[in-house]
């Protein structure tokens, strides 16, 4: 076997790490748009279930990335960069998964309007993530530096509205206590998932400098 063949042997296929990670950011996207279910009507315990199905689904695609990079000799970008990425993203999942349990948990009735403006952020950030992550696979790192530029803004509006809200609850003089500690919970589960889509992209933009 000629040299060349042998390094072609070594070589991954590149749709084997992009492929799980582009399959991640589509069970992101299915996740966040299964929490934001909620306030269409359907039952927490059927979001938490549907939520938390995803979520085991995301786990399963972390474990078989890190057996193929056990497994692969060579890869595609550096394996720390793919761990990194690949993690980023299960954080994602994971919060909107403990957005979903505290939801049931605490036997939120109906989710409140910022709730409801932050599951809608959350969702945009998911759609654009699932949108653009293929862009890396085809070495397009313009768009993923312009993607992240994107989701930084979305951020910023989600932090604006997060702030406003614990504030207002704060300064409810009628507001049951009980009340007040749950509201702030899913308040600060779901801007911990926006932040954490803010990460992924900030980690794409720096693949893109690495690799532009």
């Amino acid at each position: 076997m000629a040299l060349q063949d042998v390094i072609r042997w070594l070589l991954p296929r590149e749709d084997v790490f992009y492929g799980l990670i582009e399959r991640q950011s589509e069970l992101l996207e299915q996740a966040a748009r299964a929490l934001a279910d909620f306030a269409r009507g359907v039952p927490a315990e059927r979001v938490r279930e549907t939520v938390q199905e995803l979520e085991h689904q995301a786990d399963a695609i972390v474990y078989e990335i890190e057996e193929q990079l056990a497994r692969v000799f060579v890869t595609p970008i550096d394996r720390e960069d793919i761990q990194l990425l690949a993690a980023s993203i299960d954080d994602i999942v994971d919060l909107i998964n403990l957005t979903g349990r505290t939801f049931e948990l605490y036997a939120v009735p109906e989710p409140s309007p910022p709730m409801i403006e932050l599951m809608n952020i959350l969702v945009v950030m998911a759609e654009l993530l699932k949108a653009e992550l293929p862009a890396l696979r085809r070495h397009e790192y313009a768009k993923l530096i312009a993607v992240g530029r994107v989701i930084k803004q979305h951020e910023k509006e989600a932090d604006r509205i997060f702030r406003n809200a614990v504030g207002q609850l704060f300064h409810d003089p009628a507001i049951d206590a009980k009340v007040l500690l749950r509201d702030k919970e899913v308040l600060e589960d779901l801007e911990k998932a926006i932040d954490k889509c803010e990460t992924v992209a900030e980690r794409l933009k720096n693949l893109a400098v690495k690799h532009g």
